[in-house]
């Protein structure tokens, strides 16, 4: 009699066990999904440790003149990189309006929407563009 209860309170106590290691396993790994990641900066770095991607907030500037003459205004940017280092893709949007430029080794394609007139420029290797502007 005594063995058949230490059988059945120790069958209970491993049955306790196995339910809470169960519900532990199932809560353990389930991925957290944050709803908002925030920073001043986000990176993608390859392999070799060197940034592929990047979006970032550039300060205003005004020691960089535009071509209107003004100074550069803040700037949210986001840099595609190639693995020589060379911005490939580049998206820009300021208060002013916005940018595209789609680069490769044979040039580049420039975008422009501003309170200025929008602009395409195209630009080859050998540094010969042509605008297409709205007047």
């Amino acid at each position: 009699m005594r063995s058949q209860r230490l059988t059945l309170v120790l069958t209970i106590v491993n049955i306790s066990i196995l339910l809470f290691v169960l519900l532990l396993f199932t809560t353990a790994f389930k991925p957290e999904v944050a709803p908002v990641i925030r920073g001043n900066a986000f990176e993608l770095i390859d392999d070799h440790g060197k940034v592929r991607a990047e979006i970032k907030i550039h300060p205003a500037d005004p020691s960089i003149k535009m071509p209107d003459g003004t100074g550069a205004p803040e700037t949210v940017i986001l840099r595609l990189i190639d693995s020589e280092g060379g911005p490939n893709v580049k998206i820009a949007a300021t208060d002013d309006g916005s940018g595209l430029v789609l680069g490769g080794e044979a040039g580049y394609i420039q975008i422009l929407s501003s309170k200025a007139d929008p602009t395409v420029k195209l630009t080859d290797k050998k540094g010969n563009e042509q605008v297409i502007g709205v007047k």
